[in-house]
């Protein structure tokens, strides 16, 4: 049975029986204009992040988070273990670099092999001296069309550290665009497919790339669920069925990737269960079934994370492709 590297420690999937969200981030600080706006501060926001996902996990059966920031973006493992505690929803960390200017330091000239070692260390021995250990590669940024010069080392370094240790990386591709490009480089190091999702692609209205990722064996990230600032929840939903018409189901991820404490429920915003509120019931009245939804939303991260269906794993760990 595949185990789930949480910040509590490993956990069977089959401890993971309601769903799961794909991207999210509980603790983070990507300040840059000294307005405090897209942060989430454990300090002051820990207790109402911690509220929103214990009463999810009472009335929907949120069962884990998937939690993506990484080295740079105000990463805190002891507050992740904290918040898992208090609300009994699983947490996997994550290590990483997001996209080139959220890109700390040490990334400088650094090559690949040094940037894979720092990676394999973290996974290996815990985050920022903690022993908590990261369960997933993420979200490591691009902007563009093509990634930057450091954005592709951090990539490669990803890859790199994902086959050293058996994780899997999850990709930021800023407002959807440069997926084919990110899974293009990660694949080419022998990275397989099914254990690469490309980011924001319900921020991407083009469904033929949906499509060519998804036929790929890489998962579709449709993480951003809720932004309307960014695109409507009626175009993602427009978006979502082309790629379940297409017969993609099995690739597909949701999620909300809540990255600013304006948009907690308790300041007024959208919060982490608008994907079970607001838009799984609209995906319900356009024909889409909860054996679907289960697949979307619980299936799909698992094996996303492991490379194995929670289903079937237990009588047989072949690998899903």
């Amino acid at each position: 049975m595949p185990r789930l590297t949480t910040v509590a420690g490993p956990l069977p999937v089959s401890a993971v029986r309601g769903p799961a969200l794909s991207h999210e981030h509980l603790v983070l600080d990507l300040d840059r204009t000294g307005d405090g706006a897209a942060v989430l501060d454990p300090g002051r926001h820990l207790r109402a992040v911690t509220s929103e996902l214990t009463a999810l996990r009472e009335e929907f059966g949120l069962s884990l988070i998937i939690e993506l920031t990484c080295r740079g973006m105000g990463r805190d493992p002891r507050a992740l273990a904290r918040i898992a505690e208090e609300s009994g929803v699983a947490v996997v960390a994550a290590t990483g670099w997001y996209y080139e200017p959220f890109h700390r330091d040490e990334i400088g000239g650094t090559p690949v092999d040094l940037l894979t070692a720092t990676l394999v260390q973290e996974i290996t021995d815990g985050l920022d001296s903690t022993g908590i250990r990261p369960g997933v590669l993420g979200e490591i940024g691009s902007h563009g069309d093509l990634p930057s010069e450091p954005e592709r080392r951090a990539l490669l370094a990803s890859a790199h550290a994902a086959l050293a240790t058996g994780l899997s990386v999850a990709t930021h591709a800023q407002l959807g665009r440069g997926g084919l490009a990110q899974l293009e480089l990660l694949a080419g190091t022998g990275l397989a497919p099914h254990r690469i999702s490309v980011g924001h692609q319900d921020l991407l209205d083009d469904p033929a790339v949906h499509r060519e990722l998804a036929a790929s064996g890489a998962y579709v990230a449709f993480d951003t669920v809720g932004k309307e600032s960014y695109q409507s929840d009626d175009t993602r939903l427009r978006l979502l069925l082309a790629l379940l018409d297409a017969g993609h189901a099995d690739r597909a991820l949701l999620s909300c990737d809540i990255s600013r404490h304006g948009y907690l429920e308790s300041e007024g915003g959208q919060g982490y269960g608008h994907l079970f509120r607001s838009f799984l019931p609209k995906a319900r009245a356009a024909g889409v079934d909860d054996e679907l939804i289960d697949l979307m939303t619980r299936r799909n991260p698992l094996r996303f994370l492991t490379g194995t269906d929670p289903d079937t794993a237990a009588d047989n760990d072949t690998e899903v492709i």
